[in-house]
């Protein structure tokens, strides 16, 4: 990032000065929280109470620490400042180096391991699972966990269950299903897993002595107790790096690695790809996501700087990958890839060029692209970007309580000489609301400011 500002382009910091005067132009609201440790994921638990100005919610967060102290998930309180509340003095006035007071860590679990990637059950988002650099997926019931206290000898704490059946280290592909509570992940054994957690739970509701009832979720599971896998996936000829449930079945799914490919499963059919797309991108894939709203639509990342949409019913053409477009807005390698929870056209994408891009499918090719005619060089698609990281932004995620609040994680360490940078944003509702409402709320503005400047 650093050579980039010796050929005309700002540096790191001119960018961020910049961006930094802007912020109470274009946000609603914005949080900023410098880490101590690095953070490779970030996810929204669940919703705790609402208020009338702001809704507390969980927060889950992994610390990547240089080993002086223990690797840790991070469970933290967050208030969620509800949209038009927070005034313009307040969001620009944040210190880069301080805590925010709206991120309040909850509690500690010491992970084995350092934390590469968290995802949490959508039927129960207390029940969490987690990647780490060894060949098993652990899953967490954090509410129940106890709180610890993270100091160099402090024991790990013991996963509620362990899932195995990878060959080799499973570092970062990692999804929950949300339709039933089936779990599935990548290694650099090329292979993708699926579990049930169901299985576990019912396996041990039915022992002598238990009362649990298979139904009763995850307080039948016995602790650090493991289950083996539903089925096993081959077809990747390299690490696979990320995967994901089709939106309404637990027996469909899909995967990206680094052969450049882009694999569609279907378990009800067998353990052999359904569809195989080679050469998907140009380069390795690093991430993938699938449209909950349209699930033709299925999104990739690539270390080929660019983000591609894929038609599930149109995969290929010549046996080569035929993405339905190319969004080429990064400068680097994209990290993650998300859909809005939302709107069905909205999605975002983080990438080692310090940017998170927010873009609209809808608006490519049409003539009235708004940022388009504000901004000349954005590329098609592109209306709004992230630019408050210094460095990689290495994970985000939507917050489907708040549907337009984001947020994101960065690994500013070489940057600024600290750990991560965590913030939590909402874009101006002007950026995204329709034209003609703008414009038409714009315009009250006007008249009001002008009675304002009349009576003076």
């Amino acid at each position: 990032m650093r050579e980039r500002g010796k050929a005309g382009q700002p540096s790191v910091d001119e960018r961020y000065t910049q961006w930094k005067s802007l912020v109470p132009v274009l946000y609603d609201w914005l949080a900023n929280h410098n880490l101590v440790w690095p953070s490779l994921s970030c996810r929204w638990g669940p919703q705790l109470e609402q208020a009338t100005y702001k809704n507390r919610q969980r927060l889950y967060l992994s610390e990547q620490t240089d080993g002086s102290v223990p690797n840790t998930l991070v469970l933290a309180n967050c208030e969620v400042v509800k949209p038009r509340v927070a005034a313009a003095e307040h969001i620009s006035q944040f210190n880069e180096e301080a805590r925010s007071p709206f991120v309040k860590k909850f509690k500690t679990i010491i992970h084995p391991g350092e934390v590469n990637r968290i995802r949490e059950l959508p039927q129960n988002s207390k029940i969490v699972a987690t990647h780490t650099d060894s060949p098993d997926v652990f899953i967490w019931d954090v509410e129940a966990q106890p709180n610890r206290h993270a100091v160099l000898g402090a024991a790990e704490s013991r996963p509620d269950l362990t899932l195995t059946g990878h060959q080799d280290n499973a570092e970062f592909a990692l999804a929950m299903c949300p339709t039933e509570p089936f779990v599935l992940s990548g290694g650099k054994d090329k292979s993708v897993v699926l579990w049930s957690i169901q299985d576990h739970i019912s396996a041990s509701a039915t022992e002598p002595g238990s009362a649990k009832s298979p139904g009763s979720g995850s307080s039948s599971i016995k602790h650090n107790s493991s289950v083996g896998p539903r089925g096993i996936y081959q077809g990747h000829e390299d690490t696979v790096e990320d995967v994901q449930f089709c939106p309404s079945s637990a027996q469909e799914f899909c995967s990206v690695g680094d052969d450049c490919c882009l694999i569609l499963w279907d378990a009800r059919v067998g353990t052999s790809p359904a569809i195989k797309v080679e050469k998907a991108h140009n380069a390795d894939l690093h991430c993938i996501d699938w449209n909950s709203h349209d699930e033709n639509l299925i999104l990739t990342g690539s270390a080929d700087n660019s983000v591609r949409m894929f038609d599930r019913r149109n995969l290929t053409s010549g046996g080569v990958g035929s993405p339905i477009y190319k969004f080429e807005g990064h400068k680097a390698a994209v990290l993650c890839v998300q859909w809005s929870p939302d709107k069905s056209s909205i999605f975002g994408s983080s990438a080692e060029d310090g940017f998170l891009n927010v873009w609209d499918h809808e608006k490519v090719g049409k003539k009235k692209d708004r940022v388009g005619t504000r901004m000349p060089n954005s590329p098609p698609g592109l209306f709004f970007q992230h630019a408050g990281h210094r460095d990689k932004v290495v994970d985000f995620h939507w917050n489907a309580s708040d549907p337009w609040t984001i947020v994101s994680v960065s690994d500013d360490c070489e940057s600024t000489g600290g750990g991560g940078t965590l913030q939590i944003w909402r874009m101006s509702d002007l950026i995204y609301r329709p034209e003609e409402e703008v414009l038409a709320e714009l315009e009250k503005f006007k008249s009001h400011i002008l009675t304002c400047s009349s009576k003076t």
